[in-house]
C-alpha cells in the first residue's frame, strides 16, 4: 500500500511539473536590421538548448521557449556576429537586433522611393547573398517604387535612373527589351547577360543570346545592373548582367491579392492579376500571376495578343536549407506593320506597307534553387533551369522599298531547349583579428540545342506556321552547344575603407552546327532543291581576369574602379543566315576586349544620391555589317564580317535628391524628387579591314548623348511625375551612311520625349493616368535589317492609359 501512496505522490508531481512546464511556453521575437534594412537569412542561436532558426525577408524570426537565462547569438555573412544575454520571465519577450558591417559591405542594397519620398535608385551591397559586387560599377532600380506605366513596359520610363542606357521600342505593347549600355547595340537585349532571379532567360546563352521573353512589369521587384566587370561571374559578354527580381508573397500575410487593369489607346487592354503570401509557420512563401494584354497598335497590321503567367514556391526546410522552385509561362502572337522608307516615314509614319507579316512566341521556363547556410561564415546556392521556347516568324523579307510580290512567304522557326546548373559557395574568413575578408567559387554547366529552320509557306495573309514542302526549302539545322565554366573572386579587406578584389574565370566553350541549306537546280520555273549538308564544329577554352578596389574615405562616399576581360562567340546568326538582305562572311572570328571603368558614388543624409563614372571599352575584332555589290553589280546586300577594332570612352553620372527632405530636414510629409541622368559617350572604330569603314567611324548604335531627367511631386496618397528624355543622333551601320533608298541603312536622328505619370491611392484601390509621348513627336529608335522590318520602325505617337488598381 504504501508503494502504491509513494507511486501516485511520484505521477502526482511529474503532472504538476509537465503542467508547469507547459504553461510556461513563450516566444521570443525579435526583429534584425543592417542599417535600417531588414536581414533576411540570419542565423538565430539561442543557448542553452542550441534552438535555431533564421529570419524571414521582413527580418523578423521568433522562437518557442521556457523562462529562463539564455544567451542569444546571430550570425550572417558579411557583418559582426550579435551576442546577447537574455532574461525571458513569465512573458514573451520582443527584440529589436542591429547587425554592424565587418567592412566588407560599404553600400545599402537599395535606398528605394516611395510614395513618402524615399529614393528610386541604389547600388547592390559588395557581398549580396552568394555573390561579391565589391569594386563594380552595379545600379538598382526598383519598379515598384517608380511612377511609370506598368503595363506597357515602358522601357524609358522604366530604365530613366540607369546611366548610359540606349533603348530599342519594338511595339507600344512592351512585348520584347531592347537595351543596350555603353554603345552596345540593344537589340533584345543581346549585349547582357540577362536573368530572372538569377538563372538566364534568353533564347540561347552561348549561339543565340537574344530574348524574346520580357519579364511583366507588374511582377517584378526590382532590377540589378552590374556593368562589364559581371563578365567574371555571370558570363563573358561586354554588357555585363541584367537581373530581374520578381515578387513574392508578402511576410506577414498569409493571403492578398492584387488586381490591376488598364486600358488605353489603340485599342490597349491588360489585365495582371496576383496572390501571394507566407504561411503561419513562416515556412512557405507563395506568389502567382496570370496576366493578358491585347492591343490593335497604332498603325495597321499591328494587332497583338500575349498571354503570360508566374508561379513561386519556396519552402524552408530547416533552418539552414531552402529550396524554391519557379515556372514562367509566356505565349503571344503579333501583326507585323513592317518598316517604312524615309521618304515613307516623312509622309506618314502610321501607314504599313505589309499586310501579311506574323510573328509568335511561346516561352517555357523552370528553376529551381537550393539555398543552404553550411555555417555561420558559409552560403552555399545551388540553382538549375531549363528553358523550353520557340519563336516564329512569318512573312515577305524583300527590302521595304519593294512591294508585296504576293506567292509564297518565308517562314522562320527556332526551337529552343536549354539546360543550365550552377553552384556558388561563399565564405567569410578572417585574415586578421579587425578584418574580415570573403571568397566566392563557383562553377556553371550550361547545355543549349537549338532547332532552326527556314522555307517557304503557304501564299495566304493570316498567321498559319505551316511549310509548304516535304521539307524547309531554304535550311534546317541543329545547333548544340556546351560551356562549362569555373570562376572565383575574392574581396580581401585591406582596412576598414579599403578593399581590393580579384576574381578569374576559366571558360570552355563548345558550339556546333549540323545541318543543311539548299539551292536551286535551275534559274528557270522547273527547278529542284538540292540540299547541301554541312557540318561545323568550333571548340575553345581560355581564362580571362579582373580585378577591382573600393575605398571609403568618409562616411557615404565610395570611390571604385575594375577592369575585366570580356568575350562573345560567334552566334547562330553568323554561322548560315538565308535572307535576301545579308550575308556572313565565312571566315568571321569571335571578339574579344576589355572594360575598364572607376567612379565615385554614395549619398547624403537620406536625401541626395549620386554616381559619377568614366569607362573604356574596348572591343576587338568588332562584327559589323556593310553594304557590298553583288557579283553582277544590280543589288546591294549586307555583309557581316569582322570589321576591325573599336574603343568606346565615356562619363556616366545619376544624381537624385529630394528637395523638400533637404529642406525640412526630413520632415515634411511631401516629397519633391528630382533626377538628372547623363551619359556622353565617344564610340570610334580605331582600326579597320574594310575599306568602306574609315579609321575614325563611329560605332553604330551609340547615341553621343543620352540624357533623362524628371521631377515627381507627391505623398503617400498622390503623385505626378514628368520625364524629359533626349537621344543623339546615331548610325546603323559602321559606314556612317545617312540615307540608303532600303532603308536598313542611314542615321537614326536625335530625338526628344516626354512623359507624365500621375497616381492617387484609396483605401485598397489605386488609380494611374499615363501620358506617353506628351508632344506627340515623330521619331523612330531602329532601322531593321529582317523582322520586325525591314526599314524603319516608327515609334509610338501619344498615348494615353488608365489603370484602377484593387490590394488586398
Amino acid at each position: 500500500m504504501k508503494n502504491k501512496y509513494t507511486s501516485f505522490i511520484l505521477m502526482l508531481c511529474l503532472l504538476l511539473c509537465c503542467g508547469r512546464a507547459s504553461a510556461q511556453q513563450l516566444r521570443l521575437n525579435g526583429s534584425i536590421k543592417n542599417n535600417s534594412l531588414p536581414v533576411n537569412g540570419a542565423t538565430v542561436t539561442l543557448s542553452p538548448g542550441k534552438l535555431k532558426t533564421v529570419s524571414d525577408a521582413d527580418g523578423n524570426f521568433n522562437l518557442t521557449v521556457i523562462a529562463g537565462k539564455y544567451e542569444l547569438t546571430v550570425t550572417y555573412i558579411g557583418m559582426k556576429p550579435y551576442h546577447q544575454k537574455v532574461t525571458i520571465a513569465d512573458k514573451d519577450l520582443n527584440l529589436n537586433i542591429f547587425l554592424d558591417d565587418t567592412g566588407n559591405q560599404e553600400l545599402d542594397e537599395v535606398s528605394i522611393r516611395d510614395s513618402a519620398g524615399k529614393m528610386a535608385s541604389g547600388n547592390l551591397k559588395q557581398v549580396e547573398g552568394t555573390a561579391i559586387y565589391a569594386g563594380k560599377k552595379t545600379e538598382v532600380i526598383n519598379v515598384g517604387s517608380l511612377n511609370i506605366n506598368q503595363a506597357t513596359n515602358n522601357a524609358r520610363q522604366i530604365y530613366s535612373r540607369a546611366a548610359g542606357i540606349n533603348i530599342i521600342e519594338y511595339d507600344g505593347g512592351g512585348l520584347q527589351l531592347g537595351i543596350g549600355g555603353r554603345g552596345l547595340n540593344p537589340s533584345r537585349v543581346s549585349n547582357f547577360n540577362t536573368r530572372q532571379n538569377g538563372y538566364d532567360i534568353s533564347a540561347d546563352a552561348l549561339g543565340y543570346p537574344e530574348s524574346y521573353y520580357a519579364p511583366s512589369t507588374e511582377a517584378v521587384d526590382r532590377i540589378e545592373i552590374i556593368r562589364g566587370a559581371a563578365s567574371l561571374q555571370y558570363g563573358t559578354q561586354f554588357g555585363g548582367m541584367v537581373n530581374f527580381v520578381m515578387k513574392k508573397g508578402p511576410e506577414n500575410k498569409t493571403f492578398e491579392i492584387t488586381s490591376r487593369q488598364t486600358a488605353g489607346s489603340f485599342g490597349f487592354f491588360n489585365t495582371f492579376n496576383s496572390v501571394g503570401g507566407t504561411s503561419k509557420n513562416k515556412k512557405l512563401n507563395y506568389y502567382a500571376f496570370y496576366q493578358y494584354k491585347r492591343g490593335d497598335g497604332w498603325r495597321p497590321n499591328s494587332e497583338f495578343d500575349q498571354h503570360g503567367a508566374y508561379l513561386h514556391l519556396d519552402y524552408v526546410l530547416t533552418p539552414k536549407l531552402k529550396v524554391t522552385g519557379e515556372y514562367t509561362y509566356m505565349y503571344y502572337l503579333a501583326h507585323l506593320p513592317g518598316g517604312l522608307t524615309d521618304a515613307d516615314f516623312a509622309a506618314d509614319p502610321g501607314q504599313s506597307v505589309r499586310e501579311r507579316n506574323w510573328f509568335r512566341v511561346n516561352w517555357n521556363l523552370a528553376s529551381i534553387t537550393f539555398d543552404y547556410q553550411l555555417n555561420p561564415s558559409t552560403k552555399l546556392n545551388w540553382r538549375s533551369y531549363t528553358l523550353h521556347a520557340g519563336r516564329k516568324a512569318l512573312g515577305i523579307l524583300s527590302y521595304i522599298d519593294r512591294p508585296d510580290p504576293g506567292g509564297a512567304r518565308d517562314l522562320l522557326a527556332d526551337k529552343y531547349q536549354n539546360y543550365g546548373s550552377e553552384l556558388r559557395m561563399l565564405h567569410q574568413y578572417k585574415l586578421s583579428e579587425s578584418q574580415t575578408s570573403t571568397l566566392l567559387t563557383g562553377v556553371r554547366v550550361y547545355k543549349g540545342l537549338t532547332l532552326r529552320s527556314q522555307g517557304n509557306a503557304d501564299d495566304g495573309s493570316g498567321p498559319t506556321f505551316k511549310y509548304t514542302g516535304d521539307f524547309p526549302s531554304s535550311s534546317d539545322y541543329r545547333f548544340p552547344g556546351t560551356n562549362v565554366a569555373l570562376f572565383t573572386e575574392n574581396i580581401f579587406q585591406i582596412t576598414d575603407k579599403w578593399s581590393v578584389t580579384p576574381g578569374a574565370r576559366f571558360e570552355y566553350i563548345s558550339t556546333n552546327a549540323n545541318g543543311y541549306y539548299t539551292t536551286r537546280s535551275s534559274p528557270y520555273p522547273d527547278f529542284e532543291y538540292i540540299q547541301n549538308y554541312e557540318r561545323k564544329s568550333n571548340d575553345r577554352k581560355f581564362i580571362f581576369f579582373g580585378i577591382g578596389t573600393s575605398y571609403k574615405p568618409v562616411n557615404g562616399m565610395e570611390l571604385y574602379a575594375n577592369i575585366s576581360q570580356n568575350y562573345r562567340s560567334v552566334n547562330f546568326n553568323d554561322i548560315r543566315v538565308l535572307n535576301p538582305n545579308a550575308r556572313v562572311d565565312p571566315n568571321l572570328a569571335d571578339e574579344k576586349g576589355y572594360t575598364a571603368d572607376g567612379g565615385v558614388r554614395g549619398g547624403l543624409n537620406a536625401w541626395l544620391r549620386y554616381d559619377l563614372s568614366v569607362f573604356y571599352l574596348r572591343y576587338n575584332d568588332r562584327i559589323g555589317s556593310v553594304n557590298v555589290k553583288s557579283a553582277d553589280g544590280l543589288d546591294t546586300y549586307r555583309l557581316r564580317l569582322n570589321i576591325g577594332d573599336s574603343r568606346n570612352i565615356g562619363f556616366e553620372s545619376l544624381i537624385e535628391a529630394d528637395l523638400l527632405k533637404a529642406i525640412s530636414q526630413g520632415a515634411s510629409r511631401y516629397k519633391l524628387s528630382v533626377y538628372t541622368n547623363f551619359a556622353a559617350i565617344d564610340a570610334k572604330y580605331i582600326s579597320s579591314k574594310d575599306a568602306s569603314v574609315a579609321k575614325g567611324n563611329l560605332v553604330e548604335f551609340v547615341p553621343p548623348i543620352l540624357f533623362r531627367s524628371g521631377i515627381s511631386f507627391g505623398n503617400r496618397k498622390f503623385d505626378i511625375s514628368y520625364q524629359f528624355s533626349h537621344v543623339g543622333k546615331q548610325y546603323s551601320d559602321a559606314t556612317n551612311a545617312e540615307f540608303s533608298p532600303r532603308a536598313v541603312d542611314g542615321a537614326v536622328p536625335a530625338y526628344q520625349v516626354m512623359d507624365l505619370n500621375a497616381s492617387y491611392n484609396w483605401k485598397w484601390f489605386t488609380l494611374y493616368g499615363t501620358i506617353n509621348n506628351l508632344a506627340n513627336k515623330k521619331y523612330f529608335t531602329r532601322r531593321a535589317d529582317g523582322y520586325p522590318g525591314p526599314g524603319i520602325l516608327p515609334s509610338d505617337p501619344r498615348a494615353y492609359y488608365l489603370t484602377l488598381q484593387f490590394k488586398w
